[in-house]
């Protein structure tokens, strides 16, 4: 028998890539902590693993800027997401965006991606360890949990400066108050002048962490936050003889010491490009420009296009937001990415464009 009183809906899927969304709502989360809900024009469901993030591609006077940042909504809220920015002293970016963002600008957006997620970890007992706006990643999960009702044990730790600058306080104690499976601690450094505070006082520590979780040793950990707060964590579990293959991270910032240096490397490399034998080179091929050029062995096939002049988006430069992902249709490279690829990309000759170095002649897409 058919039902007459049901129409078709024709809803388009997220994957991942280049889509443009408008900002429907800015929500004041803090001081200095803003969250912006987007959606598509089109019915579009914004399905992605609770903790990976996407990256804005923003102009801002009159200069192309691409930035990541962590969803922070749940994908049991599945036709729109939702990233929370903290206002940043001389953040370009951030300041920008609480400034100049409203509801009813367009933007594109690229993505989702990341590894650093809760789908691909599953585990009866987790602990969410995060520190000021690192919160964004494990929220998500969190959130995930609590609207899908699912059987996971939760232990949800925050750091934040002052009572002030706790994000989500007013949810989080709301998600305590209604599930016996999520059970809440916030440590605050400090409090101002006029507040109160009765929780944990200073740092997390080893004492703090017996107190809160005595059974962490059993817990898959997700952990978000500036990179003194992970560095302190980790130090903090090895010394209990954690299995860090159960510790999972996430931080976005500048570009590591190491990273440097290898572009560092690679840029020298360039340079005694024109004193090496031709047989030593690489033909990059931009098929679609038809510009070509040989590079050193070393070099990326996003340098290879920048002295071209062809622009090839790109955000992080580690191979972490996806960002400058194009296709290969001929040749191979060596890629050392960290998550911002999808094997079914991979699978179809996707690469990340910043962190592929040709392994002999290579035709790009671009």
């Amino acid at each position: 028998m058919t039902n007459n009183f049901l129409n078709p809906v024709t809803t388009q899927t997220w994957t991942n890539g280049r889509h443009l969304v408008r900002c429907v709502k800015a929500i004041q989360e803090t001081w200095d902590v803003r969250t912006f809900c987007f959606m598509a024009d089109q019915p579009m469901v914004f399905f992605f693993k609770p903790g990976q993030f996407v990256t804005l591609e923003l102009e801002i006077d009159g200069q192309p800027l691409m930035r990541s940042y962590t969803i922070s909504s749940s994908p049991s809220v599945p036709y729109s997401f939702s990233l929370t920015i903290k206002r940043v002293p001389g953040g370009k970016v951030s300041n920008w965006l609480h400034d100049n963002l409203r509801e009813g600008d367009v933007l594109p957006v690229h993505g989702p991606v990341g590894l650093f997620n809760a789908i691909d970890f599953p585990a009866d007992k987790v602990l969410f360890l995060s520190g000021g706006v690192g919160i964004t990643p494990v929220m998500s999960m969190a959130r995930w949990f609590f609207d899908t009702n699912g059987a996971v044990d939760m232990v949800f730790v925050h750091s934040a400066r002052a009572p002030k600058d706790i994000i989500y306080h007013r949810e989080l104690r709301h998600m305590a108050s209604r599930i016996d499976n999520f059970k809440l601690h916030l440590i605050c450094e400090k409090y101002d002048i006029g507040e109160t505070w009765s929780g944990y006082r200073g740092y997390l520590n080893q004492v703090m962490l017996q107190l809160i979780a005595a059974d962490f040793m059993e817990r898959e950990i997700f952990c978000c936050g500036p990179t003194p707060y992970m560095s302190a964590i980790r130090r903090l579990l090895e010394a209990y003889g954690f299995d860090m293959r159960r510790y999972h991270e996430e931080a976005f910032g500048p570009t590591p010491p190491a990273i440097r240096e290898e572009v560092r490397e690679h840029a020298a490399e360039a340079a005694e490009a024109a004193e090496l034998p031709a047989g030593e080179l690489s033909l990059v091929d931009f098929t679609s420009t038809g510009k070509s050029i040989r590079v050193a062995p070393g070099e990326t096939v996003h340098a290879a296009a920048a002295k071209l002049g062809l622009h090839i988006p790109k955000a992080c430069g580690m191979g972490i937001c996806g960002t400058c992902k194009v296709l290969k249709t001929a040749g191979e490279v060596a890629m050392e990415h960290n998550g911002g690829i999808t094997d079914e990309d991979l699978a179809e000759g996707y690469i990340l464009s910043c962190c592929s170095v040709p392994r002999g002649d290579v035709a790009i897409d671009y």
